[in-house]
């Protein structure tokens, strides 16, 4: 069974790595417990949004970049999970997005992580 608090756990712990900062430092900035942060790390407790929020404030990381890496590793989970798998599971359908206009941004600050064929980018 894949735990979305494990995975979130897993990303949070990663991004504060990579920034080479201490639970106490990230703790004392969201104003969360170092036990609680550290539980929540480990996968062992379950984030509301605004705990998530106030974390990802101390991290300096926009959520919807922590979201999109904690669905990356669980679309990866998912996939060596039913690799495993003896049932052959069906393919997931991608909704298609429509245009997508960008007003007001130069094209070169515009980046869009999605499949090309899913998004076309109209500068106005």
């Amino acid at each position: 069974m894949i735990l979305l608090r494990r995975l979130l756990g897993d990303v949070l712990r990663r991004q504060r790595q990579r920034q080479g900062r201490t639970l106490r430092e990230v703790s004392s900035s969201a104003r969360v417990s170092l036990g609680y942060l550290s539980e929540v790390e480990r996968g062992q407790k379950e984030a509301s949004s605004e705990l998530l929020s106030a974390i990802c404030d101390a991290l300096d990381v926009r959520m919807s970049e922590l979201m999109r890496e904690v669905s990356d590793e669980l679309a990866l989970a998912e996939l060596a999970q039913s690799a495993q798998s003896t049932e052959s599971v069906p393919t997931p359908v991608r909704p298609m997005l429509g245009t997508v206009s960008v007003t007001g941004v130069p094209p070169e600050r515009v980046t869009i992580k999605a499949p090309a064929e899913a998004v076309d980018v109209v500068a106005a």
